[in-house]
């Protein structure tokens, strides 16, 4: 049974270097200097004015890096944008990273604006020194955390717009840590109500930052949600929260990345399984998965929140179907959001495009 799972992986494999298509496994790429595009669905971009910088790039937003005889160094995944803030919806991020700066230094949600430009940071952890060293315009509690607002200017400096002169947004934690979901939209709001107000954003990233320092990183994990709520108007509607399979993570023997029917994953076997961490302020929400099964027999994929299982989707078919999990009732807060298979045997393989929570 096992053989055959391995052959029908290693066939769709070679498949993928003959054909170019359907399945795929991405590498990671490894940059020294400035650079910047777009991997596994992630903008990414090392920047630096000088000094020794190494960046690695993996799927799902993940990456590494390591900095010495800087200057000033930036590294940073996340995604691009071309929209007004208050018509984003409402972004969140959840991360994880091992973070060992020596010198000045922040691990920081990062990001611009234009119109006005703005260079935007939510601090998570910092080094030696706490920024940005200017006078708090009030706190603000967001995510269970108490962060500190400020705003600074910077003269003549590099930006998104070349070298100019431009305002940075502050939010930093009174207390540091280095995992957790951070609602960037909420910090938005609470610098518009200060009167920092943002206009298009271009960019959101999970960011590392040096300055004349040495240190290293390692992030593990860096999970985007977009809810589709109007958030400047209010909406009393229920938000819904979309998240690609694809920019999960995986685990178990034969589990991988799909480029078709679809972007999205493959699930061969029992125990494959695409997973990551959801925030949830209620109880009971409703759960959509978008996915087919390999054949015409029919494949199930089993929903898992903290370690729990509520519910089972079925897909029978080739062609996409949404299934639907309603009424489900779970703990809040942060918790793992698994589709994971358990009934694999052996007759038919299950591939995943989004989940949408409701």
């Amino acid at each position: 049974m096992r053989f055959k799972k391995f052959l029908k992986v290693l066939i769709a494999v070679l498949m993928c270097f003959v054909l170019g298509n359907p399945f795929y496994a991405q590498a990671a790429i490894t940059l020294t200097s400035n650079a910047s595009g777009t991997y596994d669905g992630y903008y990414y971009e090392l920047w630096k004015d000088s000094g020794n910088t190494t960046m690695t790039v993996d799927t799902g937003g993940r990456f590494s890096c390591q900095w010495s005889n800087i200057n000033n160094a930036l590294f940073r995944t996340g995604k691009k944008f071309s929209t007004a803030w208050n018509q984003l919806g409402t972004v969140k991020i959840t991360y994880s990273a091992t973070y060992n700066p020596n010198g000045n230094s922040y691990l920081c949600i990062y990001g611009w604006s234009r119109n006005p430009l703005v260079e935007f940071y939510i601090v998570e952890s910092w080094g030696t020194w706490r920024p940005p060293g200017a006078t708090s315009l009030g706190t603000v509690t967001i995510d269970g955390g108490t962060y500190d607002i400020y705003k600074t200017t910077r003269v003549n400096q590099p930006s998104i717009e070349g070298t100019t002169t431009f305002d940075q947004y502050w939010s930093v934690r009174t207390s540091k840590r280095t995992s957790g979901t951070v609602t960037v939209t909420d910090h938005f709001k609470a610098w518009a109500a200060k009167g920092l107000n943002l206009g298009t954003i271009d960019q959101i990233t999970l960011c590392v930052e040096g300055y004349q320092s040495s240190g290293s990183a390692n992030i593990t994990q860096n999970t985007f949600s977009i809810t589709n709520d109007s958030t400047g108007g209010g909406s009393t509607t229920p938000t819904t929260t979309k998240v690609e399979c694809e920019n999960m993570s995986l685990s178990g023997q034969y589990a991988s990345k799909i480029s078709s029917p679809f972007s999205g994953v493959a699930l061969y076997a029992n125990n494959d399984k695409a997973y990551y961490t959801q925030y949830f302020a209620n109880s009971t929400h409703t759960f959509s998965l978008r996915g087919c099964s390999s054949n015409s027999n029919r494949a199930a994929v089993d929903l898992r929140i903290g370690g729990t299982k509520v519910g089972t989707f079925y897909f029978t078919g080739t062609t996409p179907t949404v299934q639907t999990l309603s009424n489900i009732s779970h703990p809040t807060g942060n918790q793992t959001i698994e589709l994971v298979v358990t009934s694999d045997n052996g007759t038919w393989d299950v591939y995943l495009d989004y989940l949408e929570i409701k």
